[in-house]
């Protein structure tokens, strides 16, 4: 890190930020720490808008966010100074927000679903379970659940089948133009992913600060491409005690501590270094 520049953070929640029950209490040292030194947070998670903004408000939070693993990108009204640079990427203007979409709308992913499930393949979607059966499935309370029925561009989704049909029912998605991304489901979205969105929100930071310096933290395979567009990837330990084996590329620094716990310690200690720094 050189002096001068600014520091923007990105982090997945499930798994990351938040531990197995959804709390980020083991992280609020370095919270409270980040916000002291005025660094954007910026949440980049397989949630939706709505649920996003239900841990903005628990964390204090007013930094942008993208949503579904890169299928929206959420910038607060009036957060810019200058927001001529936005319009290269054609926001819609949304109650309190400019909104960058990139993903599939939702309703053309269940049709695509639906066509899946027509032809034979063992999966069941989020939106195919009712409030009830998603809490049942998810641990989430009865409020965070329909928080996360309201979709824009994923579907998170199970399979039971074998190997072989995951990879022909992998094919039947591409063969539609769809992908798949997994982080603890499987998810149906569109040519979109966390990486996409962390490149083009940087680039608007950079656009409005100068010189800039990223960090991301995550745990899963679908935090990969994010983890691959930052200047410094951190991997946290999985609820095992073990980094996922597909984030083990040579300059991701693997973190020691599960969850929450190794994302305070190692934001800790970049704070560290960067109070340091003449």
């Amino acid at each position: 890190m050189r002096t001068g520049e600014t520091i923007i953070v990105f982090s997945d929640l499930d798994g990351t930020l938040l531990d197995e029950n959804y709390s980020f209490a083991a992280a609020r040292p370095a919270l409270r720490k980040m916000a002291k030194s005025a660094i954007p947070l910026i949440l980049c998670t397989s949630k939706t808008r709505k649920e996003i903004e239900h841990y903005r408000d628990k964390i204090g939070n007013s930094h942008p966010f993208i949503s579904e693993n890169g299928g929206g990108i959420f910038i607060p009204e009036g957060y810019f100074p200058d927001e001529t640079f936005l319009e290269r990427f054609s926001p819609s203007s949304e109650p309190g927000y400019r909104v960058i979409r990139l993903g599939t709308p939702y309703r053309d992913l269940r049709k695509a679903f639906a066509e899946l499930r027509a032809e034979g393949f063992p999966i069941t979607g989020f939106g195919d379970l009712t409030l009830d059966e998603l809490a049942q499935q998810t641990g989430l309370s009865a409020r965070e659940t329909l928080l996360c029925k309201e979709r824009d561009f994923d579907e998170p989704f199970l399979f039971t089948g074998s190997e072989e049909v995951k990879s022909a029912l992998f094919r039947a998605i591409r063969d539609r133009g769809l992908f798949t991304t997994q982080g603890v489901y499987f998810h149906l979205l569109g040519d979109n992913d966390k990486g996409k969105a962390v490149q083009i929100l940087s680039e608007i930071f950079r656009a409005q600060y100068g010189s800039i310096r990223t960090v991301a933290l995550g745990d899963s395979p679908n935090d990969l491409p994010m983890l691959e567009s930052v200047d410094i990837p951190l991997v946290v330990q999985r609820p095992d005690g073990r980094h996922h084996p597909s984030l083990s590329l040579p300059n991701f620094d693997k973190v020691e501590g599960i969850g929450p716990h190794g994302w305070n310690s190692a934001m800790l200690e970049l704070l560290t270094r960067i109070e340091k720094m003449p």
